[in-house]
């Protein structure tokens, strides 16, 4: 299978020249996002539209798919891994693990960091270097009139880049403001960034540290980031512990529907 993708004269001439630093265009880096996202969707289990998780994540942020110059759409992988991500096209992908041990204001905080990627162009520049790592060093049609044939091996292969992706740490601290603006703007917790962070801190001392920390070694320190929440919502003057709510990824109960018994009266008609 082949995705038909153009990339445009500038990126096709920076390919024919060997010039490995080209810069996609929004445009660009959304439609071979949008296509290597189709990848990992075929490729990992993905919550039906009927799963807990799925119900959840749309009751969650279902209200938030319009951003500036993006739309966002949303997916639950069915892995263990505590993980988000969110790509150019604005593909937002969370991990049923990470919907384990987070609430809802908590997972508002994470994927808040998430879409601040995309909308500060972060997932753009991911894409940029997941391309050229996957693709262009194998000379994806570097000999052709135009950049129409990334194949489906490339597609994965980019894809795993995205997830594993390295944003710079001054991304990520911008991301997190994002979040955090994102919180107030609409009216939810801010203190919440807080406790997501403090959630990564103690996880990457225990039993899943390595995991986590590999996850994590492209971030600033997860209690600093969590010290940082707390700075910023205390000078809001709105600082307060924030306590974990209950983390419901079950399918709702059906309502029951009352049976309404009817009683028939009987008229009796006198004769006159």
């Amino acid at each position: 299978m082949n995705a038909q993708i153009n990339l445009g004269d500038k990126a096709i001439g920076a390919l024919q020249k060997g010039v490995a630093s080209f810069t996609l265009s929004n445009a660009d880096a959304a439609a071979l996002s949008k296509e290597a996202v189709r990848k990992l969707d075929s490729t990992n289990e993905v919550a039906g539209p009927n799963d807990g998780y799925a119900l959840r994540l749309n009751r969650v942020f279902g209200k938030h798919t319009a951003g500036e110059g993006f739309t966002l759409n949303y997916k639950v992988y069915k892995l263990k891994e505590v993980n988000a991500f969110a790509t150019a096209d604005g593909s937002v992908r969370v991990y049923s693990g990470l919907m384990d041990i987070m609430d809802d204001n908590e997972l508002l905080a994470v994927i808040g960091h998430e879409i601040g990627h995309v909308a500060n162009n972060d997932s753009r520049d991911a894409m940029r270097a997941a391309y050229q790592k996957e693709a262009l060093i194998d000379g994806a049609s570097s000999q052709s009139a135009k950049i129409s044939a990334v194949t489906d091996s490339q597609l994965g292969k980019i894809g795993s880049a995205l997830i594993d992706s390295k944003h710079s740490r001054k991304q990520e601290t911008e991301a997190d403001l994002y979040s955090y603006n994102f919180l107030k703007k609409n009216g939810y917790n801010v203190n919440a960034e807080e406790s997501a962070f403090r959630i990564l801190a103690k996880m990457s001392e225990g039993s899943e540290a390595s995991f986590i920390d590999q996850m994590m070694s492209s971030h600033p320190d997860s209690k600093k980031r969590a010290d940082d929440a707390k700075a910023r919502a205390e000078k809001d003057g709105v600082y307060k512990p924030y306590v974990q709510q209950k983390i419901d990824n079950s399918v709702p109960k059906a309502a029951t529907t009352k049976k309404t018994t009817t009683t028939t009266k009987k008229t009796t008609t006198k004769k006159k």
